[in-house]
């Protein structure tokens, strides 16, 4: 599986350096990565559409919930999608419902619960397969899969009844950010592989922030005031000294490991790093991108873009995989993609398929959605990001996305129990202890999901 997903990950590092025809633009430099032995083959060219601009008679009134990934709910961008949706399927109303990572979860599950849940979503699989998936409450999509898409991230999407719960669209590697600025000054940049943006090992990771604090001083949080950006801290904690958090069949949580009691305590006494119980992963970034932090957590190459967003820096910002003492960094990845909630509605239904394949499709139309989320394609697509050297530079950690443990059996619960645990141990809690009732507590929540 390891092998799998590094292929992969050499895939969708390939496509950011491959020549885009409509462009016209050529790259500077040659790609620098070879092509991956097994990587999916390119997806077929499409067809042109049977119907005629306008003329498709299929007729629904349809809400789209989407999460802010990347300009998903920019509305400008959002609607121009649609109005491209629209030119064949002129009938079909979408109305729009803008999510964010603080209370998403309870505004959906409260549509849920007055029976008006949306009928497209956009977000991920902690969501889509984890939590409404696994209650019945999504349509199964897999007969909507475009060929050439990713074996490993279509699996990502599919629970273990071969469901697919999600149509994903696009993906990405989460990672750290220093303050490279910092860093050069404290002369902490001797414990970085700058070529490869990874860490030389734990321990150096861990003389870096004492170095930087000695001259600034707040380095990093690890941040647990609730589970947004959570998938930063679970991250450093597992790859400091190769832990787990959950098993490999995905169905039971293992985050008292020992590898990770030691983490979790060498962040406890490591000066420079703060347990902060009132702020989430949004509010890290904020932190770092004023100054305030030298490095953060919650980063990746959507929060590098996000100028629109208000996420400027006066200082160079360097992407870095999480520290490990293998040299082998497992980079948690993201995956977003539609779902489609199940209404009883058997119209509303088609038309939601119809804009989920609208949008997938077509390979013109499924990289301009690409584009718009800023992350990259789930299948080749020829020339993506050419010339654009944010992309080139993280693409260079993409090749170290580990497996896609989010879908583990119950885990908006496990999410929860995290969050509190790192609270506990921060306020003085023994690492132990505290991970054992974490574990506790989120594997009570997988058994009595299995139990349905």
């Amino acid at each position: 599986m390891k092998n799998i997903r590094k292929a992969l990950a050499l895939v969708l590092a390939l496509c950011m350096v491959l020549a885009l025809a409509a462009c016209g633009n050529k790259a500077d430099t040659p790609a620098s990565n070879p092509p991956a032995e097994n990587s999916q083959p390119a997806a077929p060219e499409s067809q042109p559409a049977e119907d005629e601009p306008g003329t498709n008679d299929l007729t629904a009134n349809l809400t789209l919930a989407t999460y802010p990934v990347g300009k998903m709910t920019d509305e400008t961008v959002v609607k121009g999608l649609i109005a491209d949706f629209n030119a064949v399927y002129p009938n079909v109303k979408i109305d729009l419902i803008y999510l964010d990572y603080t209370n998403g979860d309870q505004t959906v599950n409260s549509m849920i619960e007055g029976n008006s849940a949306p009928d497209l979503i956009f977000e991920g699989p902690e969501r889509l397969v984890a939590n409404w998936g696994a209650k019945g409450l999504l349509v199964d999509l897999k007969d909507l899969l475009p060929a050439g898409t990713y074996d490993v991230t279509a699996g990502s999407c599919t629970n273990a009844e071969g469901a697919m719960y999600e149509l994903p669209v696009c993906q990405t590697a989460h990672c750290m950010g220093i303050n490279k600025d910092l860093f050069t000054e404290a002369g902490a940049m001797q414990y970085i592989n700058e070529d490869t943006h990874t860490w030389k090992s734990t321990e150096d990771f861990l003389k870096a922030v004492e170095a930087v604090a000695a001259i600034h001083p707040q380095v990093g949080v690890v941040f647990c005031g609730g589970q947004g950006g959570d998938q930063g801290n679970r991250a450093l904690v597992t790859n400091m000294y190769g832990g787990t958090y959950t098993n490999p069949e995905h169905t039971r949580y293992t985050g008292n490991c020992a590898e990770n009691v030691k983490a979790l305590q060498a962040l406890v006494d490591v000066n420079g790093i703060e347990f902060d119980p009132g702020i989430v992963g949004g509010d890290e970034i904020n932190l770092f991108c004023n100054g305030t932090l030298a490095m953060a957590t919650c980063w990746n190459v959507g929060a590098a873009q996000s100028e629109t967003q208000g996420l400027t820096a006066n200082f160079e910002i360097f992407p870095m995989a999480f520290p490990t003492e293998s040299g082998d960094p497992v980079l948690q990845g993201g995956i977003w993609g539609f779902g489609i909630f199940d209404n009883g509605d058997a119209n509303k239904i088609e038309a939601a398929k119809a804009f989920v394949k609208f949008m997938t499709e077509d390979e013109a139309q499924y990289a301009k959605i690409v584009e718009a989320t800023g992350y990259w394609p789930v299948r080749e697509v020829a020339g993506m990001y050419e010339g654009n050297e944010i992309m080139t530079e993280y693409g260079k950690l993409v090749p170290f996305m580990g497996d896609y443990y989010q879908i583990t059996l119950g885990w908006p619960e496990a999410r929860t129990a995290w969050w509190n645990a790192l609270q506990r141990i921060g306020a003085g809690g023994d690492v132990q202890t505290e991970l054992d009732a974490f574990v506790a507590e989120a594997n009570a929540a997988a058994e009595a999901a299995e139990a349905g």
